[in-house]
């Protein structure tokens, strides 16, 4: 007797982030350095509207992560420390929660690490797909002072490159 059950489950979205390293990044929409970021808005867990608009003129990082997410767990005290380290240069960072995480989970995770940027959540999944239909988390986006894409990563950053490039770009 055969089954009607599928004989591969879901992917669930905390296997998501795992997949990250097996597959290489397969499966997402890279963009070109110097493509324009897309203009959205984002809607912090505190009711705050930002616009990519509105962040012009500084250095912005974009990151898209979950609550279920492994590694997105284990990157955030870095992604704390590096935003602390270059928020006085003129750095900004949106902490971007995907479409399937609750939110009670993002607000909990928030407070009880005391997240010091911006947090949203993508509660649609408008701006994931904006930002080339991010399904891989996580996936972080730095934007330079004009507005351009100038890095894509999928998995966890490293972290002395990232902070170089921080650096070169808040000095120009």
């Amino acid at each position: 007797m055969t089954s009607s059950k599928p004989s591969r489950p879901w992917i669930k979205p905390a296997a998501a982030c795992a997949l990250v390293l097996a597959l290489g990044g397969i499966g997402y929409t890279a963009f070109n350095k110097g493509t324009p970021a897309p203009n959205v808005t984002f809607i912090s867990i505190s009711g705050d509207k930002i616009s990519t608009e509105s962040l012009r003129g500084k250095v912005v990082m974009v990151n898209f992560w979950a609550t279920s997410c492994v590694t997105c767990v284990k990157e955030m005290p870095q992604m704390v420390e590096t935003y602390n380290k270059y928020k006085g240069q003129g750095l900004e960072f949106v902490a971007v929660a995907m479409q399937y995480d609750p939110p009670n989970y993002v607000l909990n995770f928030t407070e009880t690490r005391k997240l010091p940027f911006k947090v949203a959540i993508d509660s649609a999944g408008d701006i994931a797909k904006q930002f080339g239909d991010v399904s891989l988390t996580p996936t972080t986006f730095v934007i330079d002072k004009n507005g351009k894409i100038i890095k894509q990563y999928v998995g966890e950053p490293d972290f002395p490159t990232l902070h170089k490039l921080l650096e070169k770009e808040l000095a120009s």
